[in-house]
């Protein structure tokens, strides 16, 4: 039996093992998860339309990509934010920082495709 096999046996067992009310609100539990999961993505792809508007908006009128004291705002905002929800502000952090380098991606390809350059940004609207 593969090692895959054996692991999949063995959840199966465990599972078979835990009390019906426990597998009830483990259901339920995530459940909930998935359908923050599915409106976090959401969330994210209406923050990325409006940083696209943002990247075009730059791009045509030969503006910088990089706005770096808005950054900084936004990351210390997110911070206290974070903070206020009982999550931890330096993941809050690390997940905008993530967020804002996918954005600057955004921004070089259209400012790229608008003829303006914008391979040097490493700042944008986030």
């Amino acid at each position: 039996m593969s090692t895959s096999e054996t692991g999949a046996s063995g959840q199966n067992e465990a599972s078979r093992r835990i009390d019906a009310s426990v597998r009830a609100e483990l259901n339920r539990l995530r459940e909930s998860i998935d359908n923050i999961d599915a409106a976090v993505v959401h969330m994210l792809a209406e923050r990325f339309k409006a940083t696209q508007q943002v990247g075009r908006l730059k791009a045509d009128h030969q503006l910088p990509p990089a706005d770096p004291a808005r950054e900084t705002r936004q990351i210390t905002r997110l911070r206290q934010l974070a903070q206020s929800a009982n999550l931890d502000p330096a993941f809050a952090e690390k997940l905008l920082n993530f967020i804002i380098a996918e954005v600057i991606r955004h921004h070089e390809r259209i400012a790229e495709e608008a003829g303006n350059g914008g391979a040097s940004a490493t700042a944008t609207d986030v």
